[in-house]
C-alpha cells in the first residue's frame, strides 16, 4: 500500500491521508519505520510482557531452556558420542552455540505467525506492515541477554579468557537478527495465504538446528565443503561466537563471507516479497 497526504478541501491547514493499493514490485520505504518507531517499541514491549504473563518461573525461561538443552547436548554428544569442542569443555562450547541459535529460532518461530497473531490490529489501521515480523523478531532480545549473561558465568567456572575477539559479538548477533527476519518475513506473508505454514515451521527449525553447528563443530568438514555448508548463516553466526567468545581456532575466515552473502540474500529478497504481498494483507488475513 503507499499513502499520500492531500490537502482537506475546507482547511489548508488539516492533511489527510489517501491510501492507495500499491501494484508490482515497489519499493521498500524503510523510512516509514523510523517515521513508526514509538509502534514499534510498544509491540516490541507488548510481546515481551505478553510472553510472561502469569508465569510462575517468569524470564527465568530464558535461562532454563538453552541451560536444559545444554545438559542433554553435554550428555549424548559430548560424553557418549564423544563429539569433539575444538578444545573447549563440551558444555561451554554448545551452550555458546545455543545463545544465538535461541535467538534465531525465536525470531523465526513469532516473526512466522506475528500477521495472523495481529490480524485485528492490521484490519483496523494504516502503519507499515513491516513493523509487525520485526517487534517480533527484537522480542526475543531480552531473552538473549539473559542467556548471553549466564554464558560469561559459564566462561568464569571453566575458565575461559577474554580476548579482542569479543568486538565481533555485535555483528554477530545483527546477523542472527538479520537471518531471522529475512526469513521470518517470507513465512509470514505465505502464512497470511496458506495457513498451514504454521506446521511447517517447527519442522523446519529441527531441520535447520541439526544442519548448524550447535552441537558439533564445522571443523569436521574440510575445505571447500566447510564453506559451502557457510550458505546456511547460522554456521557463520554460531563459529562466530564461539571463535568472539571461546578464541577457537576455527576462525570463521572464508565461512563469514558465505553466511553473510546468504543472510543479505535472505533479508533483501523477503524484504520485497514482503512489501509486494503487503496490499493483500487486510483482506485475506
Amino acid at each position: 500500500m503507499t499513502s499520500e497526504p492531500t490537502p482537506s478541501a475546507t482547511d489548508a491547514s488539516i492533511a489527510t491521508t489517501v491510501i492507495r493499493p500499491s501494484k508490482g514490485w515497489v519499493s521498500l520505504r524503510l523510512g516509514e519505520i523510523w517515521k513508526y518507531r514509538e509502534l514499534l517499541y510498544f509491540l516490541v514491549w507488548r510481546d515481551v510482557k505478553v510472553r510472561y504473563k502469569q508465569t510462575v518461573l517468569g524470564a527465568a525461561w530464558a535461562i532454563i531452556q538453552p541451560v536444559m538443552t545444554m545438559v542433554v547436548f553435554s550428555l549424548f554428544f559430548g560424553k557418549l558420542a564423544r563429539i569433539p569442542s575444538d578444545g573447549v569443555p563440551y558444555p561451554i562450547f554448545s551452550y555458546s552455540a545455543l545463545v544465538p541459535w535461541t535467538l534465531f529460532a525465536f525470531g523465526l518461530s513469532q516473526g512466522a505467525n506475528s500477521l495472523v497473531g495481529s490480524q485485528n490490529l492490521i484490519k483496523k489501521v494504516y502503519f507499515p506492515r513491516l513493523i509487525i515480523p520485526i517487534a517480533s523478531v527484537l522480542g526475543g532480545t531480552v531473552d538473549f541477554a539473559l542467556s548471553l549473561t549466564v554464558l560469561f558465568g559459564l566462561m568464569f567456572f571453566f575458565p575461559v579468557s577474554l580476548t579482542w575477539n569479543l568486538l565481533w559479538l555485535p555483528a554477530f548477533t545483527l546477523m542472527a537478527l538479520a537471518t531471522a527476519l529475512g526469513v521470518a518475513l517470507w513465512l509470514s506473508a505465505m502464512n497470511v495465504q496458506f495457513r498451514d505454514v504454521r506446521y511447517i515451521v517447527p519442522f523446519l527449525t529441527q531441520l535447520w538446528l541439526f544442519a548448524t553447528p550447535v552441537a558439533y563443530p564445522s571443523s569436521l568438514l574440510s575445505e571447500p565443503w566447510r564453506t559451502l555448508y557457510a550458505l546456511n548463516p547460522m554456521v557463520g553466526v554460531v563459529e562466530g561466537f564461539r571463535w568472539a567468545l571461546l578464541g577457537t581456532e576455527t576462525r570463521p575466515g572464508p565461512m563469514i563471507l558465505a553466511s553473510s552473502t546468504a543472510c543479505c540474500l535472505f533479508l533483501v529478497s523477503g524484504l520485497f516479497y514482503f512489501r509486494r504481498m503487503e496490499k493483500t494483507f487486510a483482506d485475506v488475513v
